[in-house]
């Protein structure tokens, strides 16, 4: 491999968000659920004189998509037959585009980990050009029975619209794949054009994968690895596919270009037919659908409503909150956490302390009930209460935890819980010292070990006189007069 450098380009697949299907009326449904066959027309079945009717929602979602990508969006589009046996697809060819496409030549940034060695500050970030957007139809759902007994089709998935990003070659390594396919994941879930949920495979990544010679700019020849459907799938099927390619080139064999598939039991690639070009699926111009025209002014008003990128969401929580690179790359990894965090603000919460409790106590609540952040029943007003009762030294930061463990599950407010368990933070001066003094007189024994110098001990009862006020006490006085107590009792010796 050290001859050798990988060159890796990604096609992403995903079926944008829209009511109905992209030349259709019918409903998109979930296609994990849905019973099959049932959300189909005589369109979509592909029966002959049925025309075809582009899917307004569908090509502004898709414009959002080019703009977010920083691409030049086509004024003048065409919808072509893309002819090739498709047992998924009634019609036995797909209405999608090639040579119009909706949107070309855009760009996105990646950002990478620093290396072992480098300050963990010290992101590399690489620009992977877009080379197009363009929009198609799904196909149906093949299930394959045991046996080689048939294979079973539910077109209900058949012709949902499917939007294609293809980028030029511009990856050298796995690591850059994955994260150039999670970014451009994380960016259609922000634009609301795509759920992301790989595992009901409404977004698939097809790698096209080859080796050059080092310093070389002639390009190896190259496989496409089809339909994987998770990152880990992704990442491994090009790592085997680089090492077989290496081990053909080592004994002097050519790596034949080849459209493969990815066998997720035998960790391994196989081939599934020789790879075609674009001659070989005939495109030409869909004859039941008028060339698309779109206007200056459309773009504009789309534009206008992209809600804020991550990548600019991450540079404003660094300058106006003071919040950290890691603090701001969980926040901002889902559109949903942000918003959250975003109107505990707006409620009045002070940021670096809402980031905290979110990082370190909601997300562990979240964890342990299996919720979502649009499941948790707990608000931000109502965590922002609960973060100003713990300021106020209502209640100390344990007990806050506990309260908000208890209004995961109750959904009751914190002012609510604690006055009916009684969970209010012992602040007065008087009674934590008569504590204190029980507690020394309660262990003689460690007392005098203190005096004796073994100042160790001075954590062991800060922690009992915690235990014996239930945790009410307040620890910042705690700690004061208890070590008051203790420096006179020293005096006194």
């Amino acid at each position: 491999m050290s001859k050798y450098e990988p060159v890796i380009g990604l096609e992403i697949h995903a079926e944008l968000l829209t009511e109905s299907k992209m030349f259709c009326g019918c409903r998109v449904v979930d296609s994990v659920t849905a019973a099959p066959n049932t959300a189909v027309c005589s369109v979509c079945l592909g029966m002959p004189g049925m025309l075809p009717v582009i899917n307004k929602r569908a090509i502004e979602l898709a414009i959002r998509v080019g703009l977010a990508l920083n691409c030049q969006i086509q004024h003048h589009n065409v919808f072509a037959r893309k002819n090739y046996f498709y047992p998924d697809l009634p019609k036995a060819y797909q209405i999608s585009q090639y040579e119009l496409p909706l949107a070309r030549n855009g760009w996105l940034d990646i950002e990478l980990p620093a290396a072992e060695n480098e300050p963990a500050s010290d992101v590399q970030r690489k620009r992977v050009r877009i080379r197009r957007v363009h929009l198609e139809e799904d196909t149906g759902k093949l299930t394959h029975l045991e046996g080689n007994q048939g294979s079973l089709v539910d077109f209900n998935r058949s012709g949902v619209p499917l939007l294609e990003i293809v980028s030029e070659p511009d990856m050298c390594s796995i690591e850059e794949a994955r994260h150039y396919a999670a970014k451009v994941r994380q960016l259609l879930r922000y634009l609301g054009v795509n759920s992301g949920d790989l595992e009901k495979g409404v977004m698939r990544f097809e790698a096209n994968v080859s080796l050059r010679q080092v310093e070389s700019e002639k390009l190896g020849t190259r496989t496409e690895i089809k339909n994987l459907n998770s990152f880990r799938a992704l990442t491994d099927a090009i790592a085997y596919e680089l090492q077989r390619q290496s081990e053909v080139l080592a004994a002097g064999g050519q790596v034949v270009q080849d459209t493969v598939g990815w066998n997720e039991h035998r960790r391994q690639t196989f081939s599934q037919r020789g790879k075609e070009e674009a001659h070989d699926y005939r495109y030409f111009p869909e004859p039941d659908l008028p060339p698309l025209e779109i206007d200056d002014t459309w773009i504009i008003e789309i534009g206008r409503q992209l809600p804020e990128l991550p990548d600019a969401k991450r540079v404003r929580y660094m300058r106006e909150y003071g919040l950290s690179p890691y603090e701001v790359e969980v926040l901002t990894e889902d559109r949903a956490i942000a918003d959250w965090f975003e109107a505990a603000i707006a409620a009045g919460g002070e940021p670096k302390s809402i980031s905290n409790w979110m990082l370190n106590v909601l997300f562990a609540q979240m964890n342990e009930h299996g919720q979502q952040i649009d499941q948790v029943i707990v608000t931000p007003e109502m965590l922002v209460a609960l973060i100003e009762m713990v300021d106020r030294a209502v209640i100390n930061t344990n007990t806050g935890k506990e309260v908000l463990g208890e209004m995961f599950i109750s959904g009751k407010p914190a002012q609510t819980i604690v006055e009916e368990k009684g969970l209010a933070q012992i602040s007065d001066e008087a009674q934590i010292e008569g504590i204190i003094d029980q507690v020394l007189a309660d262990n003689p024994e460690q007392v005098d070990a203190y005096l004796a110098g073994a100042d160790k001990l001075r954590g062991w009862f800060t922690g009992q006189v915690m235990r014996a006020s239930e945790g009410k006490a307040n620890p910042g006085l705690v700690n004061q007069l208890l070590a008051q107590r203790l420096v006179k009792l020293r005096g006194d010796q």
